[in-house]
């Protein structure tokens, strides 16, 4: 069921767990772990209109306006948002360290060159046959648009988490 934060408030809140995920607390007091907050219009109306999503992609709760929140959950919330919006596309996979979990993955993307850790072969979504988001262990989120577009070893490496 969605609600507006108006109808939520003044029980509605969101708070980090020590893993950093978001968490909504709800007017009735249930805990939803896991959140993704969504921008209905990202570009025409960014600060209106904020779905925040389970872990199903179902909206639990729907923000009007940033500007009716209390500064420090408004602050929390776009900070998520940003975290959210900000998807390196990998152009290229030059290593991964190892088969096992916690693993290193060096790559480049479309902003630079980088290293981050993967912590599971969970934190490798298949969106589609050839599309994959990647999850490292600090929250930031990779996009490959179309493993056919990267070059052989690329595609040989990322091929075991989409198979």
């Amino acid at each position: 069921m969605s609600v507006t934060l108006t109808e939520l408030n003044p029980k509605f809140s969101l708070s980090r767990d020590a893993a950093g995920r978001l968490i909504v607390t709800d007017a009735h007091g249930r805990l939803h772990e896991n959140v993704e907050p969504v921008r209905a219009f990202p570009i025409s109306d960014p600060e209106h209109w904020i779905s925040l999503c389970d872990t199903s992609g179902h909206e639990i709760a729907q923000i009007r306006d940033l500007q009716e929140m209390a500064d420090n959950q408004r602050e929390l919330l776009q900070t998520e948002l940003t975290r959210r919006e900000f998807v390196p596309v990998i152009q290229r996979i030059i290593s991964i360290s190892s088969l096992a979990e916690p693993c290193e993955w060096v790559v480049e993307t479309d902003r630079g060159a980088t290293t981050f850790v993967l912590n599971s072969d969970e934190h490798v979504r298949k969106l589609g046959d050839e599309k994959a988001l990647i999850l490292d262990s600090h929250g930031l989120r990779y996009l490959v648009p179309d493993a056919k577009q990267l070059d052989a070893t690329s595609r040989k490496l990322l091929a075991r988490y989409l198979s």
